[in-house]
């Protein structure tokens, strides 16, 4: 539970935190001293004087990665009490991933309002600024502590800016629903004017929604917060990753009117055409997202549900888009074979410094920042990471164009496992989508079950090819090289 406001940490420690100044520091110059004066483990091999881990005991034996992932089975108070123990340990256990852990196991979680303290340890604690600990750990050298830190103040414009002409996301003013489906469906795009006459786009910020809707809860991530916490949040964190404001019931939680009608806050992009989800009516699948977040949030590498197009309109802010088609193999994201399971760096930070160069080179890469009062559209299984250059507010939703409902389909069909966003009393989606299209487009339907159809042959054709069991026309019989399962030769003869 949180702690009350009496509560303190025990008191500075003495002594001046000390940070490497001369030349043998790694880090780059725009990246400030850690504020408790840790420093990368490169470093002690160019410092003289005492290293930290000395003096912690059996800890000394452990490397840090095990050390910080022991901490992670402690209780608050132990966490907190063992820390006093050393620098070192005192360092470890100061990290607020290992603190937000505890908040969200906690009591802490089940509150949707309270005071937001400035980092997950404090507001667990319930402790004050003045209340905190400072204690000097310039003699720890550990990259498992320092490299979080790097990441959340690298930064963003040395990744965001000078973006190759041949990466660059193509942009229009608008675009005609009849130029959307015979030349760009299959091709991310940015419209600058397109929602610019929103009433969503002319009057709203931060402020404002604060105004209107501070007690209203609102999910962020793994969190559901009154919109008064998480705007204290916003403005004072230390993360790495800083949660999302992502809510798919924003609009009953405001009350907004979405459409053409008098009073609604905005209405979707005709350009876009018809959506087919709608058939589905109140059954379909979560589809539109208010999204909020302070600079350095957003979403790392991965593909939009159930084979899904989607457009992101910016309301404030600016966000950057890297992009890749869904045959490409993006650098540093590892998928499984079947695409359940998706490995990526755990930090959008983390990719950039690691993997952006080597991605901006391939020729299918497509950037581009999204200003506020424009709109871009990801197309149906196209991989992308998002981060928001500043704080900011965006609507996004999702839709299934007539264009890819083949791939729709094939998706709820052949990969039933990998399907989210409906309630878990349809058990069935692909046979609801699949009825529901044959009572009002039943012509359409039929056109993109053919298109099924030819794809499931191509695709068998493709592997007869590969193993030989297939003769082109006018082509000599190939006989195959590939692994066969048997246990003897044509004229039975043994091996010797």
């Amino acid at each position: 539970m949180l702690l009350s406001d009496n509560q303190q940490d025990i008191p500075e420690a003495s002594g001046r935190t000390s940070h490497l100044t001369n030349g043998t520091s790694t880090v780059e110059p725009s990246i400030p001293p850690h504020p408790l004066g840790i420093r990368p483990l490169g470093n002690k091999y160019f410092t003289r004087g005492k290293d930290a881990r000395d003096a912690s005991g059996t800890f000394k034996a452990l490397p840090d990665e095990v050390v910080a992932q022991l901490l992670e089975y402690l209780d608050q108070r132990t966490l907190r009490y063992l820390g006093y123990t050393c620098r070192f340990l005192f360092a470890h256990c100061m990290s607020d991933e290992i603190w937000k852990t505890l908040f969200l196991e906690g009591d802490c979680l089940k509150r949707a309002s309270f005071e937001w303290r400035g980092s997950w340890r404090a507001t667990v604690l319930g402790l004050t600024e003045e209340k905190s600990a400072r204690v000097d750990c310039s003699t720890v050298f550990s990259d498992v502590l320092h490299r979080p830190f790097v990441c959340s103040h690298v930064s963003l414009q040395r990744f965001v800016s000078g973006i190759p002409t041949m990466n660059q996301i193509q942009r229009f003013e608008n675009l005609s629903y009849s130029d959307f489906a015979e030349k760009w469906s299959d091709k991310p795009f940015i419209l600058t004017e397109c929602i610019k006459s929103w009433p969503a786009y002319q009057s709203w910020d931060l402020e404002k929604l604060h105004q209107l809707y501070s007690g209203v809860v609102f999910r962020a991530e793994a969190v559901d917060w009154t919109f008064e916490t998480y705007c204290q949040y916003m403005s004072n964190h230390r993360d790495e990753s800083p949660l999302y404001l992502f809510d798919k019931k924003f609009a009953e939680k405001m009350k907004l009117e979405i459409g053409a009608g008098d009073g609604a806050a905005y209405w979707l992009p005709e350009c876009f055409g018809p959506d087919l989800f709608e058939v589905l009516g109140e059954e379909r699948p979560a589809h539109r997202w208010l999204i909020i977040g302070p600079e350095r949030s957003g979403s790392t590498f991965h593909k939009d549900p159930n084979a899904t197009s989607a457009w992101n309109a910016v309301i404030r802010g600016a966000k950057y888009w890297i992009m890749f088609p869904p045959s490409a193999a993006v650098p540093g994201v590892y998928v499984s074979e079947d695409n359940s399971e998706v490995t990526s760096p755990l930090s959008i930070a983390e990719w950039l410094l690691e993997f952006h160069a080597e991605a901006r080179r391939l020729p299918e890469c497509r950037e581009g920042i999204c200003q506020a009062g424009e709109i871009l559209h990801v197309p149906s299984g196209w991989w992308h990471l998002v981060v928001n250059l500043e704080a900011g507010i965006a609507l996004t939703q999702n839709f299934v164009p007539k264009s890819h409902l083949a791939d729709v389909l094939h998706f709820l069909r052949d990969r039933p496992e990998q399907v989210t966003g409906f309630e878990r009393d349809i058990t069935d989606p692909y046979g609801l989508f699949v009825d529901r299209l044959k009572q009002e487009f039943p012509q359409l339907l039929e056109e993109g079950l053919a298109q099924l159809t030819e794809r499931s042959l191509r695709k068998k054709r493709r592997w007869d090819v590969a193993v030989g069991s297939v003769v082109e026309e006018g082509q000599p019989q190939k006989k195959t090289t590939g692994f066969s399962f048997g246990f003897g030769l044509e004229d039975e003869e043994d091996v010797p």
